[in-house]
């Protein structure tokens, strides 16, 4: 399906195109590029074929954000361009298939998922049955974080396990904090520093992880705080401590010709086979 291209609409007042038309020029302009006459390597790529590039980009997005002079906002206005072009992307090679969709699609069932998951906002036009009556703008950030995570959990009823829906190809230190993060939710004995966390297949049954390790200093429970609920900034000190540390560890690992990156893959993995069905 072929679409007009879109004459750039000003805002008022303004020289510069309003977003709904700079949107539609780079849908048409996509569109342009996947079909006949447009670009051989646009037109034959896939959504597997374009799996590594959606990464690069996503960790060029941080390379901008966390450069050494601070956020490079030249650099991270190239770089969420091509962000947004693998999503426009994946979308008009995703429209292309029988039973696929559109980028309106996509757009549509993001503004209809932020709205739902957000009632405290959108009170107006999200449902009040189920987890999402009686929110209240007024909530703390903890508040809010469990409120979002029983609105996912009815929306995904499908998810019996407090491990599902845990990208299994994120890097093993995001895996790890991923999958421990949920465990906490869930109310799981987290791994501690005096007690062994389980291979991925061990030799002998391992005890259950009993009790928790000391805490930092201004640390609070796991139980009572996601890292998504914590204020940026917020946790400077503790960071930098946990940074050196984890350095440290990967310095010991090198020393003794371990992988780092999978040493703990295969350690979340022996943690979940541990836990899987217990919650």
């Amino acid at each position: 399906m072929r679409r007009p291209h879109h004459s750039p609409e000003t805002a008022s007042g303004d020289d510069r195109p309003t977003a709904e038309s700079a949107f539609a020029d780079l849908v048409a302009l996509m569109d342009r590029l996947r079909s006949p006459g447009g670009c051989r390597w646009d037109g034959e790529q896939t959504h597997e074929s374009l799996v590594r590039y959606l990464i690069e980009e996503a960790y060029e997005v941080v390379e901008a954000i966390e450069a050494p002079g601070g956020v490079d906002r030249a650099l991270l206005l190239e770089e969420l361009g091509d962000v947004l072009l693998q999503v426009v992307f994946h979308a008009r090679v995703a429209e292309e298939a029988e039973d696929g969709f559109s980028i309106v699609d996509v757009i549509e069932a993001l503004n209809s998922k932020m709205v739902r998951r957000h009632p405290h906002v959108f009170e107006d036009r999200a449902t009040t049955d189920g987890p999402q009556a009686g929110a209240s703008g007024d909530d703390g950030l903890e508040a809010l974080t469990r409120r979002w995570d029983e609105i996912k959990k009815a929306e995904k009823p499908d998810r019996k396990d407090p491990f599902d829906g845990i990208p299994p190809a994120l890097p093993a230190l995001a895996l790890g904090e991923k999958t421990l993060n949920k465990a906490a939710k869930a109310g799981l004995p987290l791994p501690t520093d005096t007690t062994p966390v389980p291979s991925a297949a061990p030799a002998s049954p391992v005890e259950p992880v009993q009790g928790h390790r000391a805490e930092e200093p201004g640390e609070r429970s796991a139980r009572e705080v996601s890292p998504e609920s914590v204020v940026p900034g917020s946790a400077d000190e503790a960071e930098q401590r946990m940074g050196q540390d984890l350095l440290r560890m990967v310095a010991r690992a090198r020393g003794l010709g371990v992988d780092p990156e999978r040493a703990l893959r295969r350690a979340v993995r022996g943690y979940v086979a541990q836990h899987r069905g217990n919650a």
